[in-house]
């Protein structure tokens, strides 16, 4: 009996490394398709059919589940984000078509470890682990209509998004021609207006800016000691930047590629090659970054 459970704690093991290694793998396919553009897969046009909502629940996914699905849709040319498991798709009414190839997604389940010799006997430390699960995406299922879903005209989505911004309470200075946060006076500094292409790029560099901001020890404490060309610098760039999408996409605004993404490709590819992990922490923390945000909405804007 010893040895069957042993063998079930194996299988158990090398299911999960298994789930991050798999979705680590297309995240890492997805980034070299992309390269010659210094495209990601978190990148996108801001239309609201491209956020990654369950179609049951119309509840929206959320960290790795929003990368992982951004990477299926962008690999696939999928022109919709309305996800669902095929038992979901069949309760709507609908049928997944054969030979139709899933999506891998990820839950995370708790689990309670046995206390180490030197805690107190009979406590249990509860640790996370991630479950893979299958979703489909309506492009790949038969017999079922979208429900019409109402898009504001860009200029309400930017005046959204400013109000939203301004909302965090992190301080802006405006002038010079580089975008960046120094944590000594924990201000984000910006160049004027005029600099940008168009709105959308200009709140995409404020966000991931501001993204950054949230690391300061009074909000999210992050550490951002890591200098240019370091893994450290790199992640906190990959999580600035997941951040930024994650919270575009809410608001319907475009997310394209910034100019020193080049500077990051490799360093990113390296991190995500060497450790399969890595994209869920940073994925883990934009969530987190985006969560910070969103709670911020309830106060007035200083």
């Amino acid at each position: 009996m010893a040895n069957a459970s042993a063998r079930a704690v194996t299988s158990s093991s090398a299911d999960r490394a298994s789930v991050y290694e798999r979705i680590t793998a297309e995240i890492i396919a997805a980034i070299e398709r992309g390269a010659g553009q210094w495209r990601m897969p978190w990148h996108h046009d801001g239309a609201a059919t491209h956020r990654p909502v369950n179609a049951v629940t119309a509840k929206p996914y959320r960290g790795m589940n929003i990368l992982a699905l951004w990477a299926a849709a962008e690999g696939s040319r999928f022109a919709s984000g309305l996800w669902g498991t095929y038992r979901q798709w069949v309760d709507l009414g609908a049928q997944v078509r054969k030979g139709e190839r899933a999506t891998l997604g990820v839950v995370w389940k708790s689990i309670d470890e046995s206390a180490s010799d030197d805690e107190a006997e009979g406590q249990s430390k509860s640790r996370m682990f991630a479950r893979g699960f299958y979703l489909f995406n309506v492009a790949q299922v038969d017999g079922y209509t979208p429900p019409e879903s109402p898009i504001l005209p860009e200029s309400a989505r930017i005046a959204h998004a400013e109000d939203f911004v301004a909302r965090l309470n992190i301080r802006i200075e405006r002038g010079g021609e580089q975008a960046y946060y120094r944590p000594s006076t924990d201000t984000v500094h910006m160049p004027d207006f005029a600099r940008f292409i168009d709105a959308p790029s200009e709140l995409s560099t404020r966000l991931h800016e501001c993204a950054h901001a949230t690391a300061a020890p009074h909000r999210l404490d992050r550490d951002l000691t890591g200098r240019f060309g370091s893994e450290a610098y790199a992640m906190e760039e990959c999580i600035a930047d997941l951040a930024a999408s994650f919270v575009l996409a809410d608001l319907g605004i475009a997310h394209h590629p910034r100019p020193d993404h080049a500077a990051y490709l490799a360093s990113w590819l390296k991190a995500l090659k060497d450790d399969p992990r890595a994209i869920f922490t940073a994925a883990s923390k934009a969530q987190a970054v985006a969560d910070w945000m969103g709670e911020r909405q309830g106060e007035p804007p200083h």
